[in-house]
């Protein structure tokens, strides 16, 4: 469920130009004109009754002639019908006939909330079908059987699960962020949710809600529910009552998860029988990814058309991506209700993965990886084996401190940005048990569901523990958690000791090289209820961890835009040394064995000038390069960044050391070298030549077919626009730049090299050219930048090199890189008070806490965020996120020091 806390009666913005207000059969009728051409959206407001409840609904239609189909949108937890007014407008420009409605116990509705019901929420579905029937507007199947889709998040995404399971009327759905099995959301493994029940419950009692008049004309019975004790809010007495058990006990009991299991989809899952498109959250704790996992199972096995998209945001936070996610919903309803073959539905399988992080938001930058059918949450195992002894660990008694992972409702989305090194989790020591791997050799990325076997014994009988896997940085400190995610787990029988075999979280996260797994063990969790009475614990891994790779999943073929794949492809410079220096080619060392695949490895590079032969330019450089990066090189004046790049294509030779692009060895000339697309210090042009004529020379004279060009996009990305018939000698300096940028997205090669690309081009040119690196790396191609606009080069890339004076300052992700300072913001739910702000500023190793919106600014000194954490928790402090407060330019400038 969407959980939305209780907030005014306020609605959203009226559209600009709202017309008339007429009253037809009692029901209000909203004539909205649209802004900038957009065809008008007509909207009546209507009470429906039903048995138990009146049910206040909105219709919109564009107004057109004929019949259409119709969309029911159902909206989150604690929401009302409002919060989806945005979503069914543009369906309904889009053609179709909308119907939304406030659930019972939210909004204006009435009634009490049964968490879809199958006797009440569930009915009332089928009604709003019946009205629509009835609708001269709406298509029909037949009498009384109009055609229509649903679709909604959360706990209007379960309503359109179970709609299509109670009523064959219908024809397709697009459920996102919901639950397939209640009570296994809330009672994971036979473990309380606590955290997240709590915040349901808390949404659900203060409902807001009114009374809505009774239009002439509405149908339905008007008995009203009994109501629940006052304590309860609006949910029915049952469920009042099942909380309120279950809460006190810290565990669920059988009738609980009978309850809830009656009132979720997967009860009713062999009728599930439509075209359904599932969206689930990666970031999150609430419903994670095996519900649509489960969903997708049992509606393919049904033998229904099934798709599977898996979004960076959640109920945790990060990015819904709404606009890309309401737009593939449109045209699933295009292909399965208006039956246009013609529509693209998208592939069998999505997953958003993080590429950088925007520096104008803060948020993360995403890009799509594809496959042809859903890989499930097991495909494509890797076995790494775990260090570690037998360990003991203890249940402190009332499991306080508790163990830090996903925090309900985490604003800002950490979970999303675990695979650039952001977020916050916290094990204390003597909780937990941690069993090591080795270092990974290459990358390594998780698509689903790590397994492992570990045998568990405990002094109580019963063992609840909470299983997680770590991504360990090679310093062994720095570690991050997946997703924030963690698995439950309630052990009985325990007392001798039993082998179990976890089954961690659903994840979708790259490990680096070099980087270790780390699976913890922890006796508590923040989020969850642990047993209050003390326990010992003793565990051992009897197996190793299993990873699965999914590696039918490809990266950027979905998501990029069409011009991607006009891409760079190669220099005026590159081509020009290799005609004037194939007299001077000699012959170079053999082959690197099992290099091809590495798209560039330097090793003790160095370079010093004739005239300089006291300084190098380039002295002792190693670093290495893994397909799909974007690396930025970085460095003041004089750092030697571009002999760097010049050596790198074979237009001057090294004094020393070596460079290897896909295992060869280069030397100006060399073959390899047709495999690089650059652009180094401008191009040159013919100056009498129109732009257009001098990117069609340059390309001819490579000898390729024209058609591998992509002349067309390449120009079309460069934005020159009639220029391109003009002479070169009439451009200013940014129109060369963009031509020149322009030839260098001519063809398709592996690996890229930009110097400054940026220089010349304006604020949404220099927007394009960050999303062509980023999406032309997703697709598993390699891009070297160098560029002194460090805001770029930190929303485009994902590694770093930093030099200074000829050598390597620092190398590695950029998250390593930017995240070392000494100032970390403590993001909090709700305002922190003055004493408690004292309280933390007079910590040990703290040296100053400053209240900002949203949370504090801590400057550490000489404690460690992990030792800083512990304390907050100590303090009862409201701790939603911590991360460093550092930006890249803070850390270029700590790195060189006094040469910026």
């Amino acid at each position: 469920m969407e959980i939305r806390l209780p907030r005014g009666a306020a609605r959203g913005r009226w559209l600009a130009g709202i017309a008339a207000l007429a009253v037809l059969a009692g029901a209000g009728t909203w004539k909205a004109a649209a802004d900038d051409g957009e065809p008008a959206v007509h909207r009546e407001d209507r009470v429906l009754r039903m048995p138990g409840a009146r049910i206040d609904t909105s219709y919109f239609t564009d107004g057109g002639a004929g019949r259409r189909p119709a969309v029911l949108v159902g909206h989150g937890f604690g929401g009302s019908k409002d919060d989806v007014r945005a979503q069914a407008e543009r369906l309904a420009r889009d053609g179709y006939a909308v119907l939304t409605w406030s659930a019972r116990g939210f909004g204006a509705s009435t009634g009490s909330i049964g968490l879809n019901d199958p006797d009440h929420e569930v009915k009332d579905v089928s009604r709003l079908l019946d009205w629509l029937a009835d609708r001269p507007e709406v298509q029909l199947d037949a009498e009384g059987d109009p055609r229509v889709g649903i679709t909604g998040a959360s706990y209007g995404g379960a309503i359109a699960l179970l709609g299509a399971a109670h009523d064959e009327r219908v024809d397709a759905i697009a459920p996102a962020i919901t639950y397939w099995n209640l009570a296994e959301a809330l009672f994971p493994e036979g473990v309380y949710k606590k955290l997240w029940a709590g915040i349901l419950f808390s949404a659900g009692s203060a409902a807001p809600g009114a009374t809505a008049p009774a239009p002439s004309g509405a149908t339905g019975a008007p008995a009203e529910s009994p109501s629940a004790p006052a304590r309860c809010g609006r949910f029915t007495a049952e469920l009042c009552t099942l909380y309120e058990r279950v809460a006190t006990a810290g565990r669920p009991d059988d009738e609980a998860r009978r309850l809830l299991q009656a009132r979720s989809p997967s009860a009713f899952a062999d009728r599930i029988t439509v075209p359904t498109l599932l969206v689930q959250g990666q970031s999150d704790s609430l419903f994670p990814l095996s519900h649509a996992d489960e969903a997708a199972r049992a509606i393919e096995g049904n033998g229904a058309p099934v798709a599977v998209d898996w979004i960076a945001g959640g109920h945790d936070g990060g990015d819904r991506e709404e606009e890309r996610v309401e737009a593939r919903v449109g045209a699933w309803f295009d292909r399965h209700l208006r039956q246009d073959e013609g529509a693209g539905t998208g592939p069998a399988f999505r997953v958003s993965r993080t590429g950088g992080v925007d520096s104008t938001d803060g948020q993360a930058r995403l890009r799509g990886a594809t496959a042809d059918r859903y890989p499930g949450l097991s495909a494509g195992p890797r076995e790494f084996a775990l260090t570690g002894r037998e360990q003991r660990f203890t249940n402190p008694a009332g499991a306080s401190p508790p163990a830090v992972s996903a925090v309900p409702g985490l604003t800002g989305g950490a979970g999303a940005l675990s695979s650039l090194g952001v977020g916050v989790s916290l094990d204390f020591p003597g909780q937990f048990a941690a069993f090591t791997s080795q270092p990974v050799e290459r990358p390594v990325r998780i698509t689903g569901s790590p397994r492992v076997t570990v045998e568990v014994s405990s002094d109580r009988g019963e063992a609840v523990l909470f299983a997680k896997v770590y991504d360990v940085a090679p310093d062994g400190r720095r570690q991050v958690l997946p997703g924030q995610l963690v698995a439950p787990v309630r052990i009985p029988d325990a007392a001798g000791g039993r082998e179990v075999t976890l089954t961690l979280p659903a994840v979708d996260h790259e490990v680096d090289a070099g980087h270790r797994l780390r699976l913890v063990l922890s006796a508590t969790d923040l989020g969850y209820a642990s047993p209050a009475e003390p326990a010992v614990y003793t565990a051992s891994a009897t197996g190793p961890l299993v990873v699965p790779t999914a590696p039918s999943v490809a990266t950027g073929s979905e998501s990029a835009a069409w011009w991607v794949w006009a891409l760079p492809a190669g220099g005026a410079l590159v081509a020009a040394a290799l005609l004037a220096t194939a007299r001077r080619r000699t012959s170079a060392p053999a082959p690197e064995p099992g290099g091809a695949d590495v798209p560039l490895e330097i090793t003790g590079l160095a370079k010093r000038y004739a005239r300089s032969s006291d300084r190098y330019a380039v002295q002792d450089l190693s670093f290495r390069v893994e397909r799909g990066q974007v690396l930025g090189l970085l460095g003041p004046n004089g750092a030697g960044k571009t002999t760097t790049l010049r050596m790198l294509m074979g237009l001057i030779r090294p004094g020393a050391g070596e460079i290897r692009v896909f295992g060869h060895a280069i030397r100006p000339g060399a073959p390899v070298l047709s495999r690089v697309g650059a652009f180094v210090e401008g191009a040159g042009f013919l100056p009498h030549l129109s732009g257009r004529e001098n990117l069609e020379l340059y390309w001819k004279a490579t000898g390729r077919p024209a058609q591998d060009a992509h002349l067309d996009e390449a120009l079309e990305i460069a934005g020159l626009g009639d220029a391109l018939s003009r002479a070169v000698r009439t451009y200013s300096q940014g129109m060369r730049q963009r031509l020149a940028i322009a030839q260098a997205m001519l063809g398709l090669l592996d690996l890229l090299i930009l110097d400054e690309p940026t220089n010349g081009l304006d604020p949404p040119q220099i927007r394009e050219m960050r999303d062509v690196m980023i999406r032309y790396a997703a697709g598993g191609r390699t891009v070297i930048v160098s560029s002194h606009l460090l805001s770029e080069v930190e929303q485009s890339c994902t590694h770093l090199v930093v030099m200074d004076r000829g050598r390597l300052v620092r190398s590695g992700p950029v998250a390593e890189i930017t995240g070392g300072g000494d100032t970390v913001l403590v993001t909090c739910e709700g305002e922190i008070p003055e004493p408690v702000v004292g309280k933390i500023a007079a910590l040990p190793g703290v040296a100053s806490a400053a209240p900002v919106e949203g949370g504090l600014l801590v400057r550490l000194d000489g404690s460690t965020t992990t030792a800083l954490i512990a304390e907050l928790v100590r303090l009862d402090v409201p701790v939603t996120g911590v991360g460093p407060h550092r930006r890249l330019e803070d850390a270029f400038l700590t790195l060189i020091g006094g040469s910026a």
